[in-house]
């Protein structure tokens, strides 16, 4: 298994120190007796108030890597509403970096939400079309970003690698219930491959696609599995039946359901992530797709901000 590095800078350890267990939530409807389902929601979310749940862990070993190698610059890719791309940005300055977001698409006048914060935080934005951010990773296209930018520390897409496997697996450590099932939202695979080497074997994980065409991830998973350096277990599933029309889709089904999820339970979800992992779980469980007496453990992994980007359904 890789490990962090040995030299805690000051900076990092207070920033990436939790002095107390994440929340364990129960979430309760009357009609999950009819099928004998425990479900709780562990609420990574509450881990930091912009650093939220999950980019939080992937962060966390990436930037002590860079602090004690000494980077003074860390350079990313995103999307124009990235949760990455904002947290990245102020994890950055509060540790004394300078940071770079590269973004997917045409640059706009009016900045939205996102990336106007990410401005203020001090990123520097670049745009690159769809066409060579497919391509980001390509040695070509990397050293033409050091030629434009100089050295820098390079965060992958979405956080996702053998560090924030490292970052992840400490989620299951947070769990102090008995539990059959942790699910997750499951995007570039980084936090599901972090949560299945945390379980180590033992349980399940589920992980549920938010985008659709996602059956690449499966290798994704195996692969930073294979990168981080622990045993590939095969207890673990990616469900692609709650996509919802592709990536950030939001049908009205999911709309009302998330606005119905808030009132009963007090607790935002994203439409994104963690709406369609609800929304998936609730349906799996009326669809009688858990065994009787299960206990299932959701994974509240932030991005509450990537919401501000939406004006209503279907966008």
């Amino acid at each position: 298994m890789v490990s962090p590095a040995a030299a805690i800078p000051a900076k990092w350890d207070r920033f990436f120190t939790v002095n107390e267990p994440l929340p364990l939530q129960k979430i309760s409807e009357s009609w999950f007796e009819r099928f004998d389902i425990r479900l709780w929601m562990l609420r990574a979310d509450l881990v930091h108030p912009i650093v939220s749940g999950n980019k939080w862990f992937k962060l966390k070993y990436n930037l002590q890597t860079a602090q004690v190698a000494g980077h003074d610059t860390l350079l990313s890719f995103g999307g124009a509403y990235s949760n990455h791309i904002h947290a990245l940005a102020y994890a950055g300055r509060k540790l004394g970096f300078k940071t770079i977001g590269v973004i997917r698409g045409e640059a706009h006048e009016f900045l939205n939400p996102t990336l106007q914060f990410a401005t203020e935080q001090g990123m520097q934005l670049m745009y690159l079309d769809r066409v060579s951010f497919r391509r980001k990773y390509e040695p070509e296209l990397v050293r033409k970003l050091h030629d434009c930018f100089g050295d820098f520390y390079l965060v992958p897409e979405g956080g996702s690698n053998a560090l924030a496997v490292l970052g992840c697996r400490e989620l299951v450590s947070e769990i102090n219930e008995p539990f059959d099932v942790l699910a997750c939202a499951c995007g570039t695979g980084g936090t599901l491959a972090g949560i299945i080497s945390g379980l180590e074997g033992h349980h399940q994980a589920l992980g549920l696609a938010v985008l659709k065409g996602g059956d690449f991830l499966r290798d994704e998973v195996r692969g930073l599995l294979r990168e981080a350096g622990g045993a590939v277990h095969e207890n673990w599933t990616i469900n692609h039946d709650y996509h919802l029309g592709g990536y950030a889709r939001m049908p009205l089904a999911l709309e009302q359901f998330i606005r119905g999820f808030d009132v009963r339970h007090g607790i935002r979800l994203d439409p994104v992530y963690t709406g369609k992992l609800m929304f998936g779980l609730y349906d799996l469980i009326a669809k009688g797709g858990f065994k009787r007496g299960t206990t299932i453990v959701a994974l509240h992994s932030g991005g509450l901000q990537g919401g501000e980007g939406f004006a209503g359904p279907g966008k």
